[in-house]
């Protein structure tokens, strides 16, 4: 079973985007975009390719700066992304890569707490039994489970994971969800995907980028969903204002 939060209202905000415009040049990508994310949330992001996940993504990690509104984060980040460059010939372990987790920018010596999370990281990621393989030598979905278990060594508090499930099989998809959904609660998480029709039983909410066709151009939307078995399905057709975080909904007929 998975945890039973308490309502949004009672927990604290991990991170907020107030009115937040951002631009390319002439290319308009957000215009007084407005949610929150309160702890312990489970979240969706979703959007087809170049709807402008990736500068949402950025906005957060600090690798762009709003051109108007802000943003606050209250809490630390760990992020996992789609995939990481490597070289081949580097003989790095499973061990090591998610030991890389623990470093910081301050040269340190290793500790046994640092020893002790990374420990702890394989365990919920579910691959120790991999700890001393090469990295290399992996599939694309325990490559993917190491760098889920590299962000969880730094003990993150909210954890931002980009399209975890592409080029994955079934079985690695299924230990992914089951690792995060023992996370749910404790750990602030956000899913950025493409697909638009379907996301995790877990989600709380679902942020959709807005669609210029619909009238909600170059905002995020938030809508509800539906459990349908193992997933959910997003109802587009309904959509929660975007200063409000609780089950209360309204109609939107202008919303796809």
């Amino acid at each position: 079973m998975y945890p039973i939060l308490r309502h949004p209202a009672d927990r604290k905000i991990s991170f907020r985007f107030d009115g937040v415009s951002f631009s390319y040049g002439n290319f308009k990508v957000l215009e007084n975009a407005g949610f929150h994310i309160h702890q312990g949330e489970f979240i969706a992001l979703v959007g087809p390719n170049g709807s402008g996940k990736t500068t949402v993504l950025k906005l957060l990690l600090g690798l762009e700066q709003p051109q108007g509104g802000k943003i606050e984060l209250f809490d630390s980040v760990g992020y996992v992304p789609q995939q990481s460059a490597y070289d081949p010939a580097f003989p790095i372990s499973v061990w090591e890569a998610v030991k890389m987790g623990r470093l910081t920018a301050l040269s340190r010596k290793f500790s046994v707490q640092d020893r002790a999370a990374v420990t702890e990281a394989l365990e919920q990621a579910e691959i120790t039994d991999l700890a001393n393989r090469p990295y290399a030598a992996l599939s694309g979905g325990q490559r993917r489970r190491v760098l889920l278990a590299r962000a969880l060594a730094a003990k993150p508090e909210i954890l931002i994971l980009d399209e975890p499930t592409a080029n994955m099989d079934r079985e690695s998809e299924d230990r992914l969800f089951i690792t995060l959904g023992k996370l749910k609660g404790n750990t602030t998480i956000l899913i950025v995907t493409h697909d638009t029709g379907f996301v995790s039983a877990l989600t709380d909410r679902v942020l959709c980028m807005g669609s210029r066709e619909a009238g909600a151009a170059y905002g995020i939307v938030q809508h509800r969903t539906e459990t349908d078995g193992g997933a959910a399905r997003i109802i587009h057709g309904e959509s929660i204002p975007g200063d409000q975080c609780s089950p209360k909904r309204r109609m939107s007929e202008d919303v796809p």
